[in-house]
């Protein structure tokens, strides 16, 4: 006889399987589990439906002794173990009731609906602590093997008379404890896969957002524009094979790629209510439907959309567009993905200001120190030359040349990189000059090896020299020499300055490097701050009172 209970139970069980392997494939049932918080129309639907599942379990069990050898407890406990109390006792109240109002299997019919209901009840409060565990699975059988134990209690003690009662309970007791433990667990792991979809498709769009920020980021890091903007729907279209993909700011398109470009044109300006919403009220829109979209072209085939605010400083500055050709094609990992895009491209786009700003700020101090170059630097060179007019000609004219060299190289636009020879042309003409004023008080010497061509930053050795001159060799009476040495190393150029003036002790030299600290003059400060911020580290200084000071700097090589 209990060979041919579980035989029934076992074709039920197979039977049960496959519907929940069905039913966890659908979009609708997939959404309502996915759900983080369950409405009560939810929880109402779920209730009912796992009820249904309850009676269909009783309808499709094996007669036994006027009572009925059953699956209906999977579908009550599942609805507990995912749903809470409401939707166990609500699905343990359909399938209990139902059991007790039909004929089949009378003689326990009052005891199972009691038991069916108290199991919604049990797995209902059991989801917690289920929930929280690795192997839910494993779980959720053990939860319905209890609940099983509790039903054979249950008709033991309500189900008459007795005798029945107790032999029932000796045949139905192992097959069903077994199968609706198994089926539970079963049940419960084909859920569980809903979930493990859901995140290896999060890390999969995770990872693909983080592929396209990584591609996009030398392009949005110069801002939103018509070329930014290109370059990005280009690289979002081949990336993620959606229909079309668009960028606007707050008025125009700045980019359209993808199905419809013959009619959505760059440039245009932006139309759609849609869009203008997501702009507005600083969120993202979704329009399901062909007709929500607005496109004016009859046969345009863009049916779906999500539009995404792009935000800087927290304040809109354009949207991202991903277009589908298929109606209701919108899924929860587009929106995530869209959604995860929409923040690393603003991100991105509030560290271009954030360049904006620091080479405005690099300007403006390149301007400055142009400005305390200059005067002091002028008027000395003006009176040497003057000076030499009346003594050696040929001397205050080879002067002038090299002056006007200097100042047409300093008073140009300073760009943001230029080649080192230029830089050394210009601090040769310098100290020309220097040179001719000081006459034999200033040695001079450079000294260049290896390949050493490549680009610096602009003004970056003359205030090093001028430093030099000025604090180490002028202060002795008898001066000095100031070696500028240029040499190759593997993948850089080291720039050293070398000088045997009076030196500086470590609190001086800790000062030089400080821009507050100095109280004249913001050269040395300068450079070493923007070599740090270009290259990772700045000037390295090593001086001894009475001996010299020695200044180094590299400048990495990029092949």
């Amino acid at each position: 006889m209990i060979l041919v209970i579980l035989k029934g139970l076992l074709n039920q069980l197979g039977i049960i399987v496959l519907a929940a392997f069905i039913l966890s494939r659908s979009r609708f049932f997939k959404n309502y589990i996915l759900k983080e918080n369950l409405t009560l129309y939810d929880k109402v639907l779920f209730a009912v439906v796992f009820g249904l599942v309850g009676i269909g379990g009783t309808y499709a069990g094996v007669p036994i002794n006027d009572a009925i050898a059953n699956s209906r407890s999977i579908g009550v406990v599942v609805a507990g173990l995912l749903g809470g109390p409401f939707v166990g006792i609500g699905a343990g109240l359909i399938a209990g009731i139902h059991r007790m109002l039909i004929t089949t299997g009378r003689f326990t019919a009052i005891a199972c609906g009691i038991s069916t209901i108290l199991g919604g009840v049990i797995a209902g409060y059991a989801k917690k602590y289920v929930d929280h565990k690795q192997d839910k699975w494993l779980f959720a059988a053990l939860v319905a093997a209890i609940i099983e134990t509790l039903q054979m209690g249950v008709i033991l003690l309500v189900a008459r008379p007795f005798d029945q009662a107790l032999l029932l309970v000796e045949i139905i007791f192992i097959p069903m404890t077994f199968i609706n433990s198994l089926g539970t667990g079963a049940f419960i792991l084909l859920i569980q896969q809903i979930y493990d979809e859901k995140e290896k498709a999060g890390a999969m769009k995770a990872q693909l957002a983080l592929s396209i920020a990584t591609k996009t980021l030398p392009y949005f890091r110069k801002g939103l524009n018509f070329v930014s903007a290109e370059k990005t729907a280009k690289i979002i279209h081949e990336s993620t094979k959606v229909a079309a993909v668009s960028l606007t700011d707050n008025e125009k398109i700045l980019a359209f790629v993808g199905a419809g470009k013959d009619h959505h044109k760059t440039g245009g300006h932006i139309r759609t209510r849609l869009t203008k919403r997501a702009i507005q009220e600083g969120r993202f829109m979704v329009a399901h439907e062909k007709s929500a979209i607005e496109c004016f072209d009859k046969k345009c085939p863009l049916k779906s959309v999500i539009v995404v605010p792009l935000l800087i400083n927290e304040q809109v500055t354009g949207t991202l567009k991903l277009y589908k050709k298929v109606e209701n094609s919108i899924t929860s990992s587009d929106v995530e993905l869209a959604k995860g895009l929409g923040h690393l491209f603003s991100t991105q786009l509030e560290l271009s200001q954030l360049d904006y700003q620091n080479k405005l700020l690099s300007k403006a101090e390149l301007k400055a120190l142009q400005a305390q170059i200059q005067p002091h630097f002028l008027f000395n060179a003006l009176n040497t030359i003057v000076s030499f007019c009346r003594t050696d000609p040929s001397k205050a004219r080879e002067l002038l040349l090299k002056l006007s060299y200097y100042l047409r190289t300093n008073f140009k636009n300073i760009g943001d990189y230029i080649p080192i020879k230029k830089e050394l042309e210009y601090v040769k003409a310098f100290l020309y000059i220097e040179k001719a004023r000081f006459g034999e008080r200033l040695v001079v010497k450079f000294e260049e090896d290896g390949d050493i061509n490549c680009n610096i930053p602009p003004l970056i050795l003359q205030p090093i020299v001028e430093n030099a001159l000025k604090h180490g060799l002028l202060p002795k009476k008898t001066g000095g020499s100031v070696v500028i040495r240029v040499a190759r190393r593997d993948d850089h150029v080291k720039i050293t300055v070398i000088d045997d003036g009076v030196g500086m002790s470590k609190d001086e030299v800790r000062c030089l490097l400080d821009h507050q600290c100095k109280k004249e003059g913001i050269g040395v400060s300068n450079v070493h701050k923007r070599l740090e911020s270009i290259y990772g580290q700045g000037l390295h200084i090593e001086s001894n009172e009475g001996q010299g000071t020695k200044v180094s700097m590299i400048i990495p090589v990029v092949k």
